[in-house]
């Protein structure tokens, strides 16, 4: 799909960046920022953060403008855009249209859509063919708390190490890792470099910006222009990560170092079943990813007895069971 085609020997790299490209496009459209992602040969993963609360302060003029950079205009809302909807009916009617498109605006199924129908027609007009593309419906899980966003944005970063691509957190490339440490680096030089004019520093700026990965809020920031971020310090991130990688390898592995240990007991995650945890991340959950108490809520809630995941993480979450 992304990689090399072992029967016919031709290279389909390129499409990794196409798929880099359109989630950045599309997060710019949406009310979703995007915490981490990595483009494999034959799937990718991408870890997503909804933001109702922006899409519900869009006018209707905003919302209407992101929907037509997916889809063609509707003739109704063409007249309101105009002023021209006079009748009750017709304002209301096209007031239903807008609020429809905003759910869509922050729904990641919606999201989804729209980057594997691209992707999808990219890489079948490359082929000259016709026909599926993509093998099924994309899967999705729920992340309940920061452990779980932390522990799936670190399997995520860590894909193309676990599957032995890449020796380095710099060298995993089509991946938010290799995209932070490029932008983080950029941003140090440049605070080193005495000569260095402000516009320069601005336009370094406003590069970050456009590449839309969801801000640390934590301590150290790259963006400094959204309201939401994830809950933790870009440091610590950097350090559990590459320390979490090295682990992972079998002739790498050795104690938490001392400063690494109080990330994981804020979280009030068991040291010895992290990177286990880490590198069986897809397999240990289904739907939802979150403590056994929040877990078996879930489950009652929707009439289950029993919910995959429970076990792994009564053992990962020292708070739980």
């Amino acid at each position: 799909m992304c990689g090399e085609d072992s029967v016919t020997g031709q290279d389909y790299s390129h499409r990794k960046q196409w798929i880099v490209d359109k989630i950045k496009e599309l997060s710019g459209i949406y009310a979703i920022d995007v915490c981490a992602y990595a483009i494999m040969s034959n799937h990718y993963h991408v870890v997503l953060h909804v933001d109702e609360k922006q899409a519900e302060q869009w006018s209707d003029k905003e919302v209407i403008k992101r929907w037509y950079k997916l889809f063609n205009g509707n003739m109704l809302i063409n007249r309101f855009k105009k002023g021209e909807t006079t009748t009750k009916a017709e304002l209301d009617a096209a007031n239903d249209i807008i609020e429809e498109w905003r759910k869509r605006l922050s729904n990641i199924s919606w999201f989804m859509r729209c980057l594997n129908e691209s992707i999808a027609r990219e890489a079948n007009k490359e082929d000259n063919c016709t026909g599926r593309f993509w093998e099924g419906r994309f899967k999705s899980q729920a992340l309940l708390d920061e452990t779980a966003l932390l522990t799936c944005m670190i399997y995520v970063d860590l894909n193309p190490i676990r599957a032995g691509l890449s020796d380095t957190l710099e060298d995993s490339e089509f991946t938010s890792i290799q995209e932070r440490i490029a932008a983080y680096s950029e941003i140090e030089t440049a605070k080193k470099q005495t000569k260095v004019s402000a516009t320069t520093a601005r336009k370094t700026k406003s590069n970050m910006d456009k590449k839309r990965l969801l801000d640390f809020k934590g301590g150290e920031s790259l963006v400094t222009n959204h309201q939401t971020g994830i809950p933790f310090s870009l440091l610590d991130y950097f350090e559990l990560i590459d320390w979490t990688g090295r682990s992972i390898r079998e002739d790498k592995r050795g104690a938490i170092p001392s400063h690494i240990s109080p990330i994981l007991q804020r979280l009030g995650v068991n040291e010895k079943g992290w990177v286990k945890q880490v590198n069986n991340f897809g397999r240990s959950y289904y739907r939802f990813v979150g403590p056994a108490e929040k877990l078996q809520q879930i489950s009652a809630s929707l009439g289950q007895w029993w919910m995959q995941g429970v076990g792994n993480a009564q053992k990962l979450y020292s708070h739980s069971g």
